[in-house]
């Protein structure tokens, strides 16, 4: 028998690590396929009523996500191997400068030192975003108290706006998709009158500031001035609504949602035509405003245009581009002749017609979304909310940054803000009402339990500050208006 030289051997050897190692290569790469096929065969060997091509779907995703799982592993090795490595150096580092051996509290004090110097490293670094987002969820230890006066039923679908009257007798007035506006007793929850001139979604609605005349916006592409006179029933004792904490929230169903034809509003009396009808957009007029004084108006359109009317001659002055996308809202100041548009192109601008021969405008860019509504408050801003869900406070002066920013978790419709106490009312998608504070400080929540609350989008809230009864409504797309009482003393005493 041959002897084999020893050349030959190691080559032999060498031949056989090379296999085994591919061996070992091919083993791995097929150990996902090996682990999804015995996956596979595992469930096909079980009942289910799932087709084939989803199961196999779902143990697709599966494996997916565990290898996702195996990455972020052998990340978290990884990572702590560096830190062993750099406490390994730090404690080399003691000790060269040291000149003896550490001891482990030595080792433990100068560990924690360097810790605290990176956490406040952390901590400068991110001082600004952080302030930001922490600013959203600052609760109070005051809680506020938020009751449900009165609800409102009558109308036929959703209800897009809610306004308050600014003269006697003080009403409140609804504007509905199904075509109608409804002028409502704040006491009694009665209908009081029905306009019934538009042929479209009434998408808004506000009142004269000084007579008794109100400005609707209609899908039909118009804007409507018409007279109301209505006479206020005699009160009627409410019923005892305990009073429900802000913070408290239970969830129900929309099956519980309000037939839309409870109180009915038929046998209230109809205005079938306006006044005044202002026609010139070439789309949805989705609101309406009065400037002060009530001498003019101004209306925002998905023409992509806002219209500035003479009210007694029905005649524009102005039409105010600029908007690349369609408007979704507009309001003027309580005391200036200021108006602020909204639009889908998520920015919002303010046009300034203080001056008759000169008519300046701003563009305020700091949202990510559709800015559903921008409104006055008192002094020199402005809020505006969006479907990017924030709110966000702005200083005239200051078009950069906002001063501050609210973030929430649902996006915000048409927000209404209490001039004398400083407090933003936040419609959501997702049925909440929140109110927070000028600097971002949430004060409460409006109660969703005990069939309490909306059962679907809150579209609209309106701050009524002098009535004794009701000072906030809030509407939505459950067919039904809401009075609330909110009680914050302890707040505005702190303030």
């Amino acid at each position: 028998m041959p002897i084999e030289s020893g050349s030959c051997a190691s080559a032999r050897q060498a031949k056989q690590k090379r296999k085994s190692h591919s061996l070992s290569i091919r083993r791995t790469n097929s150990s996902e396929q090996e682990r999804a096929g015995l996956q596979r065969d595992m469930l096909e060997g079980q009942d289910s009523k799932l087709p084939s091509s989803v199961r196999n779907t779902l143990l697709e995703l599966f494996g997916q996500i565990e290898r996702e799982f195996e990455n972020l592993y052998i990340e978290n090795l990884e990572l702590r191997r560096e830190i062993d490595t750099l406490n390994e150096r730090l404690a080399a580092e003691g000790q060269t400068i040291d000149g003896a051996e550490l001891s482990k509290g030595q080792l433990k004090t100068k560990a924690s030192h360097s810790t605290s110097q990176l956490s406040q490293k952390l901590k400068t670094t991110y001082k600004a975003s952080t302030s930001k987002i922490v600013s959203s969820f600052k609760t109070t230890t005051s809680r506020a108290i938020c009751q449900l006066v009165k609800e409102y039923i009558g109308h036929r679908d959703g209800i897009w706006d809610v306004s308050v009257a600014k003269t006697q007798p003080v009403v409140l007035g609804t504007a509905s998709a199904d075509h109608t506006a409804l002028l409502w007793s704040i006491e009694t929850g009665k209908c009081l009158v029905k306009y019934v001139g538009h042929v479209g979604s009434v998408n808004s609605i506000k009142f004269h500031p000084t007579e008794q005349v109100a400005l609707t916006a209609s899908g039909d592409q118009t804007a409507h001035i018409w007279r109301y006179i209505v006479q206020l029933p005699t009160p009627q004792p409410t019923a005892d609504c305990s009073q429900v904490s802000g913070e408290d929230e239970f969830e129900f169903s929309d099956k519980d949602e309000p037939d839309g034809d409870g109180d009915g509003s038929s046998d209230c009396p109809t205005i079938r035509a306006p006044l005044t009808s202002l026609k010139s957009h070439q789309g949805v007029v989705i609101a309406a405003d009065w400037l002060v004084g009530g001498k003019q108006a101004v209306t925002a359109s998905w023409d992509r245009t806002a219209n500035l009317y003479d009210v007694e001659t029905s005649e524009l002055v102005h039409s105010l581009t600029g908007h690349d996308q369609e408007l979704t809202h507009c309001c003027t100041h309580p005391t200036q002749r200021l108006v602020v548009t909204s639009s889908r192109d998520t920015t919002f601008r303010l046009w300034d017609f203080r001056d008759p021969s000169i008519h300046s405008v701003n563009v305020f860019q700091g949202h990510t979304d559709t800015v559903t509504s921008a409104v006055f408050t008192v002094g020199d801003n402005v809020v505006s909310g969006s479907d990017d869900r924030t709110v966000k406070v702005w200083d005239l002066k200051n078009m950069r940054s906002p001063i501050a920013t609210i973030r929430t978790d649902s996006a915000v419709n048409r927000i209404n803000v209490c001039v004398g106490q400083r407090i933003i009312a936040l419609p959501h998608d997702n049925r909440q009402v929140r109110l927070f504070d000028m600097s971002g400080v949430r004060l409460a929540r409006l109660p969703r339990s005990n069939r309490q609350g909306h059962r679907r989008m809150v579209c609209c809230s309106a701050w009524s500050e002098d009535h004794p009864i009701c000072n906030l409504f809030t509407c939505g797309f459950d067919r039904q208006a809401i009075g609330w009482n909110i009680n914050i003393p302890a707040l505005l005493q702190e303030k």
